[in-house]
């Protein structure tokens, strides 16, 4: 969870003895030094302050691969074990924490170029339309995910604003690949969509958490005192939040 900034995708420079997979930059105005994440899906993303030369960057990531293989290489084991809804390339049932709903998902398949959702029943989608292309059924799955998230998120996130008494300006849904949340200086907050597979305590937490960015853009000691004025239970959720990418199904990043 970081402010929002510049992203661009780079690959590595051919110069490194060891390739490592493409990776994302990102400038941060929090940052004091750069850092790099790795997501559940294996994304690789760079975070530097502003001003940093982006030249060095290949440097410091030879020096860092061993721990970046080490990464992928774990969470690439982990997704082995999940269980097969969270596998599937074109699901069929789409399990949802926050709210907690289970929702089925069939495929009609007709002759148009284009995708259309529908509810046709409670807790049933029906996907219509070139049902045979993968890529285009997830991305649509995504679009739904989004205007859902939009739906359930924004009555319940006015509510926690009030509740601890933290006000922000703007509030925005998308789907990012390494964060779950993000606060600009402006206090805009932007909510990842995929909150919705997560439980809801752990969405609660990373509510509190951004709103908490709207007094300190940082992650300072005095941030920390403010997460836990407002959640007291916030180191148990920031430990479960490390775990988290894996109640997310492989097909909302559009793996296949």
């Amino acid at each position: 969870m970081d402010c929002q900034a510049n992203q661009l995708v780079l690959p590595l420079s051919h110069a490194l003895s060891n390739p490592l997979p493409p990776y994302q930059v990102r400038v941060s105005s929090r940052a004091k030094h750069v850092s790099i994440k790795v997501s559940w899906q294996g994304a690789v993303e760079v975070v530097i302050p502003p001003g940093f030369d982006r030249r060095d960057i290949p440097e410091i990531l030879q020096r860092r691969q061993g721990w970046i293989h080490k990464t992928i290489n774990r969470f690439a084991a982990d997704r082995q074990s999940l269980s097969p809804e969270l596998i599937e390339d074109r699901p069929t049932q789409i399990v949802l924490r926050s709210p907690s709903e289970s929702w089925q998902v069939n495929y009609q398949g007709e002759a148009c170029n284009h995708l259309l959702i529908r509810q046709t029943k409670p807790k049933h989608l029906t996907v219509a339309g070139g049902v045979t292309d993968i890529v285009a059924c997830q991305s649509a799955l995504r679009s739904w995910l989004n205007r859902k998230a939009i739906a359930e998120f924004t009555p319940w996130f006015h509510k926690v604003s009030q509740e601890v008494n933290l006000s922000f300006n703007k509030l925005s849904i998308r789907g990012q690949k390494t964060r779950w949340g993000s606060c600009s200086t402006q206090k805009n907050i932007n909510l990842n969509y995929k909150l919705l597979f997560l439980p809801e305590s752990l969405v609660r937490y990373i509510f509190i958490h951004e709103l908490c960015h709207t007094v300190h853009m940082n992650h300072s000691k005095a941030f920390w005192k403010l997460v836990g004025n407002k959640e007291p239970n916030y180191q148990h959720w920031k430990n479960e939040l490390k775990h988290a990418w894996r109640y997310v199904p492989r097909w909302v990043d559009g793996f296949l």
